[in-house]
């Protein structure tokens, strides 16, 4: 066996690996839209569902988008996995239509890029050819239409997303989805309590495969060539209650108890069956005069076996700081997406920026 045929293999079993073109319901799929948005969530373990209320709730609970401040509010964030090989970017946009309904987009990006594609390394005559190399990226994109209204019932808030989902594998694989998902806040004294039901309809992906270079690899492996086939997102419910209190004149806080519920089979959580999967976290924020914020969390609880197979606990905490001035708002966290024991912390920073069409100098609202 050549070198061209062992560096075909080696591209089989990656795309294998990332199940492209699964036609069930496999566990994980679209996961990169669980990784999360903004330092200020991130530094609270995700624990926002029940009380975000700013251009970011497009991604974690579109109900919150219906307490926007300002009649325009858009968001940004950049951050770097695995020592800078893996990117996420995040952009989002929300507008007031009026003083009960609010619209909102949100893009996200998750992608490695610059991957050498050595299919042609080796010309006709054997000849070891470093022009001949390419590269091409594997990424994932998703693009959340937002809709919130504020409900009659005092306190109570819904939301919706409809979501197009775009993943893309160099010029081997690619696929198209849509979904949609449901949200709700309420609101009740110091209480907030919030729930997302991300896929609520399932959300398809159709798969689409150019197997051309790779067709001799599968059939000397003895592995299937894939067919076009669709890709399941099953339903994930994320709840959230959180406690608003104040400390003194200057200073106040919340804390917020989340769960991540998943029906896709058992996961490595914190509690688990075969029915459903729940992955607790928790959060807290602590800030001077609503300008100052310090934030931490506790989440991704796993059970872990050690060299004697016995199971031990793990779990991953954040910590995070943001400062709000006039319109804008710069948050910080140091995260990463998965125990400290597997991937090197991150540095996130995101940013906010406010319009007011009549008050161009009013802060960022809560």
């Amino acid at each position: 066996m050549n070198i061209s045929k062992v560096i075909k293999i080696f591209i089989l079993v990656t795309v294998t690996t990332n199940s492209f073109g699964q036609s069930s319901a496999p566990k994980y799929s679209n996961e990169f839209l669980s990784i999360g948005v903004g330092a200020d969530a991130l530094a609270m373990s995700n624990s926002v569902i029940a009380t975000t209320n700013n251009v970011s709730a497009g991604y974690w609970n579109p109900a919150g988008l219906a307490l926007l401040n300002n009649d325009l509010q858009l968001g940004a964030m950049h951050s770097e996995y695995f020592a800078g090989i893996a990117k996420f970017d995040y952009l989002a946009g929300a507008k007031k239509l009026d003083n009960n309904a609010v619209i909102g987009l949100s893009m996200v990006r998750f992608g490695v890029d610059d991957i050498p594609n050595t299919l042609e390394l080796i010309d006709a005559d054997g000849n070891i050819r470093y022009d001949r190399i390419k590269s091409f990226s594997v990424a994932d994109y998703a693009f959340m239409f937002s809709y919130a209204k504020k409900s009659k019932i005092e306190g109570l808030r819904y939301g919706a997303n409809a979501k197009i989902i775009r993943r893309k594998a160099g010029e081997f694989a690619s696929a198209w989805g849509f979904g949609l998902d449901a949200a709700a806040q309420y609101d009740y004294k110091n209480f907030v309590f919030g729930a997302m039901f991300r896929d609520v309809t399932s959300t398809f992906n159709a798969w689409s495969f150019n197997t051309s270079e790779l067709e001799e690899t599968f059939i000397l492996t003895g592995n299937e060539i894939p067919e076009n086939s669709l890709e399941l997102t099953l339903p994930k419910l994320l709840l959230g209650g959180a406690y608003k209190f104040e400390i003194s004149e200057k200073f106040g806080g919340m804390t917020e108890i989340g769960a991540d519920v998943s029906f896709d089979g058992k996961r490595n959580t914190l509690i688990k069956s075969n029915l459903a999967s729940i992955d607790p976290h928790i959060g807290a924020e602590f800030n001077f005069m609503k300008i100052v914020f310090l934030r931490m969390g506790v989440g991704n609880f796993q059970e872990v076996p050690d060299f004697d197979n016995v199971n031990s606990t793990t779990f991953q905490p954040n910590i995070g700081l943001g400062i709000k001035f006039k319109q804008f708002e710069i948050d910080y966290a140091l995260t990463d997406i998965g125990d400290q024991s597997i991937a090197l912390y991150s540095n996130v920073f995101s940013l906010r920026y406010a319009i007011n069409k009549k008050e161009s100098n009013t802060i960022i609202g809560e």
